[in-house]
């Protein structure tokens, strides 16, 4: 059985990543009633995921550096792994699929990454992240399910309780539920954590209805969440922690999306507006709600195409 992540782990891992990666600003959304959002958008990479890469790397042996580390990822760990491991000098490599964001994988390569897209979609794409752990002895850096990566993302609860500490409620737009796990750890005993993810991509709520990880086949323009698993690690840790998942629509994250956009001015991709959608819909009320907006790497296309329907 996978151990849950703890607070002390979080602490840790605050003190590991110290200085290395950006203190994300807490601004308040008063027109929605008392709430705060985290623009963890703004963080190097553009999301969260170098909190938990960066305290990976920092546990690794000189040995596993020298094997060159490997991810998976639609875009945002990708590039958070190709980022972090350029800043070490380690060999990358990560495997996308046809369909990822053209933008998230030329800044992957930008970052000095190799790129596997020869995989159709998200599960086919384990297996091949699997087949190159096999044959080339890399060391696997996972997007959601490691404990060390985990903690690194659970810092983001930490600084946001600092900012905010009369919050309740924090939502977390939710993939494989690495990011929401650490969150529900940071910030145990003290707030409500709600995993959101779109009705088409269901990867924790399925799994904390299950009590184990269950397969889906995301389907969103929330691309960013388009986890086909939870992760084991992360399930543990948001059942032992008491988290919390519901479910909105396409129609309303695009929604907050357009919302974050003109009232927030965030220009935030549709995984970090799915953690706003709930309160939009009415699903949770506004009484001391945070709300973390990550995911900045969206494309010029999209979100053309999101803002010009009503």
């Amino acid at each position: 059985m996978p151990v849950a992540v703890s607070r002390d782990d979080v602490v840790r891992a605050a003190e590991t990543i110290r200085g290395r990666v950006h203190r994300t600003p807490t601004f308040s959304a008063s027109s929605l009633g008392d709430v705060v959002l985290k623009a963890e958008l703004f963080q190097k990479t553009g999301s969260f995921k170098v909190r938990g890469v960066l305290n990976k790397l920092a546990s690794l042996s000189a040995d596993e550096k020298a094997r060159g580390v490997i991810g998976i990822s639609a875009g945002n760990h990708a590039q958070a792994l190709a980022w972090g491991a350029a800043s070490e000098g380690i060999d990358c490599l990560v495997v996308m699929y046809r369909g990822a964001s053209e933008a998230k994988v030329a800044a992957t390569r930008a970052y000095g990454a190799a790129v596997d897209l020869e995989a159709r979609d998200a599960v086919e794409a384990f297996e091949r992240l699997h087949r190159h752990v096999r044959e080339t002895g890399r060391t696997l850096v996972h997007p959601f399910d490691d404990a060390v990566v985990i903690a690194g993302q659970g810092t983001v609860g930490l600084e946001l309780l600092e900012d905010a500490p009369r919050v309740e409620t924090i939502l977390v737009a939710a993939g494989g539920g690495g990011l929401s796990a650490g969150i529900a750890a940071a910030t145990a005993d003290r707030a409500r954590v709600v995993a959101v993810e779109p009705a088409g991509s269901t990867a924790v709520h399925d799994a904390l209805a299950a009590g184990r990880p269950v397969p889906v086949e995301p389907r969103s323009v929330a691309d960013g969440l388009s986890a086909p698993f939870a992760g084991e690690t992360a399930l543990a840790t948001l059942q032992a922690h008491g988290a919390e998942s519901l479910l909105v629509s396409e129609d309303a994250i695009e929604e907050a999306f357009r919302w974050l956009y003109a009232r927030a001015k965030l220009a935030c991709e549709p995984a970090a507006a799915t953690a706003l959608a709930p309160l939009l819909t009415g699903q949770i009320g506004a009484r001391s709600v945070g709300v973390v907006v990550s995911g900045g790497n969206v494309s010029p296309e999209t979100a053309s195409a999101i803002l010009a329907r009503r």
